[in-house]
C-alpha cells in the first residue's frame, strides 16, 4: 500500500513540476502530472497563486502558463533543505 502523501509534499511536487519545466507549464499538464483529482489539484492551485508561490502567464496567443515567483523558488530551496536534515539525522 503506497503512503498518503502529506500537504508540504503535494505542495512541493506541484512546483518542482513547475520548476523541472523550465518554470513554464500549461495547467492541464501540471494537473495530470500531480496525481491529484481535479477538485483537489483546484484547491492547491488556488492557494498557491493566493499566497503568491505561482503566478498565471497568458501568452500573445491566449495560452496560459504556470510559473514560479521568487517565493516559490524560495519554497522549493527551503524543502530540500529540511528534507535533508530530516534524512541526515533518520527522523
Amino acid at each position: 500500500m503506497t503512503k498518503k502523501r502529506e500537504r508540504l509534499e503535494v505542495i512541493f511536487d506541484i512546483l518542482k513540476d513547475i520548476s523541472e519545466h523550465h518554470n513554464s507549464i500549461k495547467p492541464t499538464p501540471l494537473l495530470r502530472r500531480s496525481g491529484l483529482s481535479s477538485n483537489s489539484f483546484s484547491e492547491y492551485y488556488k492557494e498557491l497563486i493566493s499566497k503568491e508561490f505561482i503566478r498565471e502567464i497568458v501568452d500573445e496567443h491566449g495560452k496560459k502558463y504556470v510559473t514560479l515567483s521568487d517565493k516559490g523558488f524560495t519554497f522549493l530551496e527551503k524543502y530540500k533543505l529540511i528534507i535533508g536534515f530530516i534524512g541526515e539525522f533518520e527522523l
